[in-house]
């Protein structure tokens, strides 16, 4: 069919129309008639069928042997769509049926009309499921799969999840199924129906349109499209079927071509387009487990493709599966092909006929074409010929220009395989002059030729170089440069696999350019002009070639062969960018990284020097190795600056710092690699991966035995390899090798990567050291005094436990090795990572009595200030501050390091551990004092005790205390101290006074009740809302004086529960922002009744229930026992912790709580 627009005319009016395949098209008209037609002579094709008057619509399937027909009075008749046959009649429907629809397996029928919708089996048209009520139904539509169907209706919402009101009549599946698309009055709506949303595309005439408006005259009742999409038919009142062709109404790219016989998927004909078809059998097979069922032309093009591998057997088994789903001419040629590869070749050709029984008429002379390609294959060469050349006549004589080109170029392929080289070049010359100039059509089918197993570049190398040599003979180098450019492109494996045949190559190409650039000089001198571009443009080929016999050995690895081809490309035009940039790809693969630098840096100047603007536009694809440097320094600087300031190149043993590990970086290969690689694009994450990978480093932990090798040491002598051979320096060194071995170029010791006379950096190292731990690719633990072999338990008793600092060497790196004294890893254990080793783990554990997750996988927010202090109480360091700066990262601490402070830098630590997280848990301790601050522990070590914590109150006991408290306490009582304490501001400490939010009873009797071991004495003490308290101190009391001393409960947050918040109201009123004791009078005596009460809440009525069973549950927690701390007045109004030898639990507040038993103050403590 190749009319723009042809018409076929009948005396009834259409009503419905639809295509059987390209060639036929079906009519369906008002007096009940059903008529086939053929589409190019307007011929009607058998008898009429009749389907009772007032026919709606027609569908034909899939296979194309039924015809399925809607009419009044409710009749579905299926027809045999070759004989018209009816087959089956159904009037099971009510009224009208306006529309029907065959799923794609042909079996199954979805009927619509006026007030329902029906399924039924093609045979023997039984229905398959109740009837679905729908009133009006005017469109169904089967999803590709068949396991669906939809149904729209007009003047009403379509069925389904989802409604669309409005005139609805026509329906679309998109190709997955997932994708409903529906013709509404105005708009097109697409249903998602993978999650049931909608979306709506209006229409209307300003909307830009993808082609030309299609002018008809006439009422248009019906539409239909092709399969391929290219042709539109149109049903008119006046009994009129006009078929419009769309290819010169919609854009070329609306359309894929059809191959001829082969039907494929758009993504397989285009990589077929572009690649040939040996590359398609995955792709194939992905489509075939993705398809609703068995697919007869899958199976059938897979065959094809496992033909051209020789793999027969399992070609035969597809093509068995396509005929049993559905005999085709491309099954029969498939199978074929596969019996003349096993060699059977009367069975080949006698299956190859029956692929004529049911091919298009227009296929039949490709047929025809293929069958002769089949005899020549079956060894009958002359008879092959005869036949093609008689069909070359015939399609002369038809002035079939493009068949005529087709079997010209298959006789020339012919002649060259059976050896006729002469004869070969005349054909060859005689299909050049009948090319068309679209040759779309032509590779089309060539590409059918070649999926079916006769490819025209397949010639052996031997027959194309003798066709080469033909053609330079008879002086028609330009041509024999054609063939030689196609021996390139063809399978490098052949090639190389012959040295020969690589030698040739050269040899002729160097013949063929000589000859070349000599006729294009003679040629220039002559004034022939246009020969002279001719012959120079055919040279430029040649280098063209080398590059392309260039890019094809380096994709084979053949780096030094593709260098020599790339040079030769260079030499043949030193102007033609793409020869540099092919030497570039060599030397690469070749790993001279700085030749190939050069190479680009080369390519990028030819091309921005050129005088073709377009090539010099092209410069903005690349980018320059200086621009790939740039990007890689910011990566680097950002890298070096969370790696530690000095390391040890373990290859020299140098101390290296952040300059001299980027010099070291960009001489080494993996730099030069990465500037290389990158021409058009710079990869940032492939950046990070080598940047991250070659400056990995490895730290060191072990205990410090003595003169260890320090900084000036080191650098002293250059290297560590060349220090004094003593155990201490030999230690360092094997740290250095087992780094190596592990593959790392970086080590890092506290020994001598630190310049410890430089307060600076000393001062940096020591607060950055967690993080370099951290972010080490591994920490390597060395430990002295675990003897070989090592032993369970061994780990636990070394003295590496007990240091300060390997608190964080063990906690922060990810990565942990540990090795006994000498170097083996500890246990034996040779897995990468001791952290993932549960024996090792649970040694850990259990020693240090915290969890396996704490140690695998610490960070700083992720553990309580008091369990970090328990972990760091059981160590000690030889230098009284590293006790302190040793917790630096493990607090995410400020503190700058200044040695020389001695017992104070705990005391700074813990000051701003306070200050800024509000943590009192540090003030739970008993023993000596701080000289910092007198509410702060002397010594770490007390927090290895474990402080007091009150029994659990929560459920039953929780509700019991409330019911008590609220017979007890007012609801506004209960508030204001709810309020009070809420209200307290968190802990601060400022110039190393402590100011303390708290709840503070005053001592009104104080006695020396008995003298213990050494100066500890036992006193007890009357309290104001506690009741009679006992400790032990050390400390001298004034005995005369009880009214200087208050027993304080600081635990605020423990009291506030955890709904911990702001309270309720505005109750401002509070002294809790006072610093002073001033409540007391000049006795000590507490004047309760001038504490300053809050004001009354407002709008206390509306106040929720919840609020004031909140205020209980805080006051209930105000009853049990806790750890109170005991402290004493100063002369200047300020309070100093009286030091007690264990805590002092107190029982609570007991039962008679009222507000003003309850003083909150915050104390200000030296």
């Amino acid at each position: 069919m190749v009319a723009k627009r042809i018409e076929i005319v009948s005396q009834s009016n259409v009503e419905a129309v639809t295509f059987l395949g390209e060639n036929q098209i079906a009519g369906g008209y008002v007096n009940g008639d059903i008529r086939r037609w053929m589409i190019e002579d307007g011929q009607q094709l058998g008898r009429i069928m009749h389907a009772g008057y007032y026919l709606h619509s027609i569908v034909v399937s899939q296979d194309r042997r039924w015809i399925v027909s809607g009419a009044k009075g409710g009749k579905v008749i299926i027809w045999d769509a070759v004989t018209h046959e009816q087959l089956v009649e159904s009037t099971e429907q009510r009224g009208e049926v306006w529309t029907v629809d065959i799923s794609s397996d042909c079996t199954r029928i979805v009927a619509g009309g006026i007030g329902t919708a029906q399924i039924f089996t093609i045979t023997p048209g039984m229905r398959l499921l109740p009837q679905l009520a729908h009133s009006g139904v005017h469109g169904v539509k089967f999803s590709p799969d068949g396991r669906r169907f939809a149904t729209a209706a007009y003047n009403g919402p379509m069925k389904g999840p989802i409604n669309i009101t409005g005139s609805v009549t026509p329906l679309a599946w998109s190709s997955d199924g997932q994708q409903l698309f529906v013709a509404n009055r105005g708009k097109i709506t697409c249903l998602n129906l993978s999650n049931l949303s909608s979306s709506e595309w209006a229409v209307h005439e300003n909307q830009s349109r993808i082609g030309s408006i299609i002018t008809f005259t006439g009422y248009i009742n019906c539409v239909a499209l092709s399969p391929s999409g290219g042709y539109l038919a149109c049903g008119f009142n006046d009994g009129k079927i006009i078929i419009q062709s769309l290819r010169d109404v919609l854009p070329p790219e609306y359309f894929y071509p059809r191959l001829p016989l082969i039907v494929v998927s758009a993504n397989t004909l285009k990589l077929w387009t572009q690649d040939g078809p040996t590359n398609n059998e995955m792709l194939l097979s992905e489509e075939m487990t993705s398809a609703s069922g068995p697919n007869h032309h899958l199976l059938a093009n897979r065959a094809l493709i496992r033909a051209r591998w020789k793999h027969f057997a399992h070609a035969i088994e597809d093509v068995k599966g396509s005929l049993q789903v559905q005999p085709s001419p491309i099954g029969y040629i498939a199978m074929a092909i596969a019996l003349l590869g096993q060699g059977d070749r009367e069975g080949a050709l006698r299956t190859f006929d029956l692929a004529f029984h049911d091919c298009e008429l227009h296929d039949i002379r490709l047929l025809l074409l293929l069958k002769s390609i089949l005899v020549f294959e079956s060894g009958k060469q002359q008879e092959a010929i005869t036949r093609v050349e008689e069909l070359a006549t015939r399609t002369n004589s038809d002035k079939a220009d493009n068949t005529t080109y087709l079997y010209t170029q298959v006789l020339g392929v012919m002649y060259m395989k059976k050896g006729d080289y002469g004869r070969a070049v005349q054909l060859i010359e005689c299909a050049k002059n009948l090319a068309p100039e679209d040759e779309q059509c032509p590779s089309l089918t060539t590409i059918s030729l070649e999926i079916s197993g006769w490819n025209f570049n397949g010639l052996n190398i031997f027959a194309q170089q003798r066709l080469c040599e033909t053609l330079y003979a008879e002086e028609r180098t330009a041509e024999a440069v054609q063939i030689l450019l196609k021996i390139v492109r063809t399978s490098d494996k052949e090639i190389n696999g012959c040295k020969a045949a690589v030698n040739w190559i050269a040899d002729f190409t160097n013949k063929c350019a000589a000859t070349l650039e000599h006729v294009g000089d003679e040629a220039f001198r002559s004034a022939n002009h246009d020969d002279a571009i001719t012959q120079y443009s055919t040279a430029l080929s040649l280098c063209r070639l080398f590059i392309m016999q260039s890019r094809a050995r380096a994709e084979k690895g053949l780096w030094e062969d593709a260098l020599q081809d790339a040079n030769e490309a260079v030499k043949a035009d030193p102007s033609y960018p793409w020869g540099y940039e092919a030497k570039h790809i060599a030397l690469h693969g070749a790993k001279r990284y700085d030749e190939a630098i050069d190479a680009v840096k080369s390519m990028l100047y030819v091309i921005e020097q050129s005088p073709v603007s377009a090539i010099r536009q092209l410069r903005e694809n690349y980018i320059s190795p200086s621009e790939t440097i740039t990007a890689i320094d910011q990566v680097v600087r950002g890298t070096l600056e969370s790696c530690p300031l000095v390391v040890i190149d373990v290859t020299t043993g140098y101390l290296c710092d952040g300059p001299e590990r980027m010099r070291v970086f960009k001489d080494d290969p993996s730099f030069k690699d990465l500037v290389s690689s990158m021409t058009t694009e710079l990869d940032y994450e492939r950046i990070r991966q080598v940047v991250a990978r070659f400056f990995g480093y490895v730290m060191f932990s072990h205990a410090w035995q003595g003169n260890e090798p320090l900084f000036q040491d080191v650098n002293l002598v250059k290297s560590v390899w060349n220090l004094a051979g003593t155990a201490l320096n030999k230690k360092l060194r094997n740290f250095c090798k087992e780094a190596h071995r592990l593959g790392h170029n970086w080590a890092w010791s506290d020994t001598c990567c630190i310049d410890k006379t430089t307060s600076s950096i000393l001062n940096q190292s020591l607060t950055s050291m967690y993080r370099w731990y951290a972010d080490s690719a591994a920490t390597l633990v060395y430990l002295a005094d675990v003897a070989h072999p090592s032993k369970t338990r061994d780990l636990t008793r070394s003295r590496w436990m007990t240091r300060a600092w390997t608190l964080q060497e063990l906690l922060a790196p990810r990565v942990v090795l540990f090795y006994d004294s000498e170097w083996n890893p500890y246990l034996g254990n040779t897995s990468p990572n001791h952290k993932e080793s549960p024996e090792i783990m649970q040694e850990l554990a259990d020693a240090i009595k915290t969890s396996h997750e704490t140690i695998g996988r610490f960070f700083p927010d992720g553990l309580g200030v008091r369990e970090k202090l328990r972990l760091a109480s059981t160590r000690n360091a030889t230098v009284m501050e590293d006790v302190a700066y040793s917790l630096i990262g493990i607090f995410k601490s400020d503190i700058r390091p200044q040695y020389g402070e001695k017992a104070d830098a705990l005391g700074h630590l813990l000051e701003e551990i306070v200050s800024h997280s509000g943590e009192v848990t540090v003030l739970a301790w008993s023993g000596k004092s701080s000289s910092y601050n007198s509410c702060l522990p002397a010594l770490v070590s007390v927090y290895n005790q474990i402080p007091y914590n009150p029994p659990s109150l929560e459920g039953e006991e929780m509700e019991t205390c409330i019911t008590e408290l609220r017979g007890k306490l007012a609801q506004q009582d209960a508030l204001s101290i709810y309020n009070r304490i809420s209200f307290l501001p968190a802990a601060r400490f400022a110039t190393r006074r402590l100011h303390l939010p708290c709840i503070v009873f005053s001592v009104r009797r104080l006695v020396m009740y008995d003298l213990r071991r050494g100066n500890e004495k036992l006193f007890r003490a009357k309290v104001s809302g506690l009741g009679k308290v006992e400790f032990t101190t050390a400390d001298d009391l004034p005995l005369d004086k009880p009214q200087k001393l208050v027993f304080v409960h600081p635990w605020i947050r423990y009291i506030r529960g955890p709904s911990d918040g702001v309270a309720w109201g505005d109750d401002l009123g509070s002294d809790t922002d006072s610093d002073s004791d001033s409540d007391l009078d000049s006795s000590g005596e507490a004047r309760w009744d001038e504490v300053a009460l809050p004001p009354p809440l407002r709008a206390a009525s509306t106040l929720q229930i919840d609020d004031y069973t909140r205020a209980l549950q805080t006051i209930a927690r105000l009853r049990q026992p806790f750890n109170a701390l005991l402290l004493i007045q100063l002369p200047n109004g300020e309070y100093k912790r009286v030091a007690a030898e264990n805590e002092i639990v107190v029982s609570g507040l007991g039962t008679d709580i009222t507000f003003k038993s309850i003083r909150t103050k915050v104390l200000e403590i030296l």
